[in-house]
């Protein structure tokens, strides 16, 4: 059924399954849950029966959060996981196995790109497209081998935008799934399954959490890929499933397996975050809007950020976005030195490595981030020597446009 509502309406009126009164979720900070009797807990350990057994394998507050994540987006069912990362990996594994390939979008975040290199340790071979909005082009990576195609919605910090209706429209003529990792757009900018995405992933780290507390991930099923089992083989012996079948060898074998859950204490401070997403993303795509056009004024600075006329990806603001622009931008300063010298000088641009927060953070990726990545891979992610990230935070904007303004005057009068 669609829901009707609006999007600060449905987080905040999200029926969870956590209990009687309570208007937020118990926090159940236990390893294990007791039982009456032995032959109640052999049925929850044979999934015969509803019923937490141990926090690896499930837990009432992860399944609040949980639920709270899939309606937003608009799945059948969502796992969480102990961060970003260990939601990407799990996804990934999920469907694939040694020999199989997966086609994956230039620019991606550094740790996602060194991870890619981890699963060529394990016979999973990443296919890169130099643009993978190119239909001709994407079309030509695919093979017999290849098992899903990996694109993040917004890039960070080239903010290339993936045109999800196209890239699902081919990826499904070849019987793929399109995995989409949607965490710099958030579900308040853009909605990937009622695209064409198959399965959408967030680093609930970082905007979802939103207060930069807690470390996690989340990955929601949309539930209308069919899976073709003999191509699949991994979810081979979950056909009985149909739909639910990613689903339920994510959460039954390979995540309780790997052991990458979420601790109930992160998924409560997720949960009470993600209540605030929608007022947050207004705030924050306001501001680095405005943020944008100034810095775009500055002499020596080049800006790239979604909302102006001269990015690339500009047509995507209103085609897939909701005419808003995220909360990150980037400028090239001319020089390492220079941009050194600016972050330096900032008073409310934090210098830190997440993004998502309250606050504004500020970063020099290359040195940082992508420091594990080659030229070519760093290039392609929008990183040069004198790249500057900004994570635009809730200040007010005046306060953020004088400090930066003040930081780029500071640093061209040493």
């Amino acid at each position: 059924m669609k829901d009707t509502v609006g999007f600060n309406t449905k987080i905040l009126h999200t029926l969870t399954s956590y209990g009687q009164r309570e208007i937020l979720p118990p926090i159940s900070q236990v390893s294990a849950f007791s039982y009456e009797s032995m032959e109640e807990l052999e049925k929850v350990f044979a999934h015969k029966s509803m019923g937490y057994a141990y926090t690896r394998i499930g837990n009432p507050t992860l399944a609040a959060f949980e639920q709270k994540v899939n309606r937003l987006e608009g799945g059948i069912g969502a796992i969480s996981a102990s961060s970003g990362m260990a939601a990407i990996s799990s996804a990934i594994l999920n469907v694939c196995e040694s020999g199989d390939e997966i086609v994956v979008s230039r620019g991606l975040y550094g740790g996602t790109i060194d991870l890619f290199h981890d699963l060529e340790k394990l016979g999973i071979h990443t296919v890169c497209a130099r643009n993978i909005n190119d239909r001709d082009e994407l079309e030509g990576l695919i093979t017999d081998r290849t098992k899903l195609v990996f694109s993040e919605l917004i890039s960070n910090p080239s903010l290339m935008v993936l045109d999800i209706p196209e890239v699902a429209k081919t990826a499904h003529a070849h019987n793929i799934p399109l995995f989409v990792d949607s965490t710099t757009a958030t579900p308040y900018l853009a909605a990937p399954l009622s695209f064409g995405a198959d399965i959408v992933i967030h680093s609930t780290s970082k905007y979802i959490n939103g207060g930069g507390n807690s470390i996690g991930g989340i990955i929601v099923d949309g539930g209308r890929f069919v899976w073709d089992f003999e191509k699949h083989k991994a979810l081979a012996e979950f056909k009985k499933y149909g739909k639910m079948a990613f689903l339920l060898r994510l959460r039954t074998d390979l995540w309780e397996n790997l052991g990458g859950c979420m601790s109930p204490m992160n998924a409560y401070l997720s949960y009470i975050g993600a209540e605030t997403l929608g007022l947050r993303m207004e705030r924050i795509c306001q501001n680095a809007d405005r943020l944008a056009h100034a810095l775009d004024e500055e002499e020596g600075i080049t800006v790239s950020y979604l909302t102006l006329s001269s990015h690339p990806c500009h047509e995507y603001v209103d085609k897939l976005l909701k005419g808003l622009g995220g909360g990150i931008l980037s400028f090239r300063t001319g020089s390492k030195e220079r941009a050194f010298k600016i972050i330096n000088a900032l008073k409310y641009g934090l210098i830190a490595s997440n993004i998502g927060d309250l606050r504004t953070l500020v970063i020099h990726p290359a040195s940082t981030l992508y420091i594990h990545s080659g030229k070519e891979e760093t290039e392609a992610a929008g990183v040069f020597d004198d790249t500057v990230r900004v994570s635009v935070g809730i200040e007010d904007p005046e306060d953020l446009i004088n400090d930066f303004r003040e930081a780029v005057k500071a640093a061209d009068s040493e």
